[in-house]
């Protein structure tokens, strides 16, 4: 299910129920509790706790002693808003068990609470970046840890590219780890949509820089039908045909990489959508003079913070016949209501479209949801990191660590 091509085969949790699997142990599960908190300590988006809900029942429901972990943030020096125990009472009000939280995630005592759960119970350890060991893939860390639970899984699908302790020294150390439902979920849409698509694939690419994203455009160079670029990415693509950007963020250095993606879609008859017209503005915070200009006559003292409106037509008449459509990155600055027209006017067309359609990246699914549409896309990635590692086709270094001994 990683790739066609490799000999990874992840197990996943959904499959044990299907053995002879005695749930009444301590299943040790790592998960992305990475939700923002404010300085009065109250959860604001709580997306990445609603998705993590169906393994936390599928296990209480099985009398499984479900042992939570997971970061906050990065933090240097405890802190209320770097505690977990916010996060566990959110927690505790999206899921069918009980929910409670101890202040540490390592020692005799937290070993002694994981060895007292009742079947069903859902217990929250505190903050793993509170030790540097988390970060440092600190394998004696990991053997610490490794004594909360009998069994590992891994439903931490936004961590998964990280090289961290508990995510890639501590699976290694269990006999029994599994991948949860929500990580089973991002693998089999990215193996339905990039692996085995319906055609034809479009992938929508927007951002600022495509050193960030060049070993994904030069992978979906390879595999798409359609690539529509937006975003400051754009402009590095327009440069490489000879257009005068002004002063427009781009990457002079990049161009001979751009050249070459264009040169491959056009090798293999692949489409490639690039901005008509551009939203051009002497800074960001100078909306009132913004104003849609051909990327022909692009002004040398102005730069460009959105796709402009014959842009936003095309691109979304672009997407409307893709069988699989798969986007990542926004088409500008859209926090600024001047140049959000084209992020949100692409958000529309996606929604319209009849294809398989798959959003990743916090920006993507921000705008998604501001637009009240997340219910009309098939799938919104839990990961921004994770899931543009997946676009690149290496696989997620905890993902591996599953399978191995």
């Amino acid at each position: 299910m990683l790739s066609k091509n490799s000999s990874l085969s992840v197990p996943f949790l959904s499959a044990s129920s299907n053995q002879a699997m005695d749930f009444n142990r301590r299943f040790l599960v790592r998960a992305d509790l990475n939700v923002p908190v404010d300085s009065s300590g109250k959860v604001g988006d709580e997306h990445r706790l609603s998705v993590l809900t169906p393994t936390l029942d599928f296990l209480s429901s099985k009398g499984a002693k479900t042992v939570l972990i997971s970061h906050l943030g990065d933090p240097k020096t405890p802190s209320e808003t770097q505690s977990l125990q916010t996060v566990a009472e959110a927690l505790a009000r999206q899921v069918k068990h009980p929910v409670h939280f101890y202040d540490t995630c390592l020692g005799q005592d937290v070993v002694a609470r994981t060895q007292a759960m009742k079947p069903g119970e859902i217990l929250v350890l505190e903050n793993l970046r509170a030790h540097s060991g988390e970060k440092a893939n600190d394998k004696r860390f990991a053997q610490e840890l490794a004594k909360l639970g009998d069994v590992y899984v891994n439903d931490a699908f936004a961590s998964s590219h990280r090289e961290h302790a508990s995510l890639v020294s501590l699976p290694v150390l269990f006999k029994e780890k599994f991948a949860g439902l929500l990580v089973e979920r991002e693998l089999s849409v990215y193996h339905r949509s990039l692996e085995n698509p319906k055609r034809p694939l479009c992938v929508v690419v927007g951002g600022a820089k495509v050193s960030t994203k060049l070993k994904m455009l030069e992978r979906l160079s390879n595999i798409a039908d359609k690539i529509i670029i937006g975003g400051a990415m754009a402009n590095t693509f327009l440069a490489a045909q000879g257009l005068q950007m002004g002063r427009s963020l781009y990457e002079p250095e990049l161009i001979p990489h751009a050249l070459g993606i264009l040169a491959n879609l056009s090798r293999r008859d692949a489409k490639v959508y690039l901005p008509v017209d551009l939203v051009a503005a002497t800074s960001i915070k100078d909306g009132e003079g913004a104003r849609p200009v051909p990327v022909q006559e692009f002004p040398a003292d102005l730069m460009a913070l959105d796709i402009g409106p014959a842009t936003t037509s095309l691109y979304k008449l672009a997407v409307l016949s893709c069988g699989t459509l798969v986007w990542n990155g926004p088409m500008g600055v859209f926090e600024h209501e001047t140049f959000s027209h084209g992020t949100f006017g692409l958000v529309e067309g996606i929604a319209a479209s009849h294809g398989f359609k798959v959003a990743g990246g916090g920006e993507t699914d921000a705008a998604i949801h501001q637009m009240e549409l997340g219910h009309k896309f098939d799938f919104i990635s839990s990961g921004g990191g994770a899931f543009l590692k997946l676009l690149e086709g290496d696989g997620l270094v905890a993902i591996k660590a599953l399978v191995q001994q």
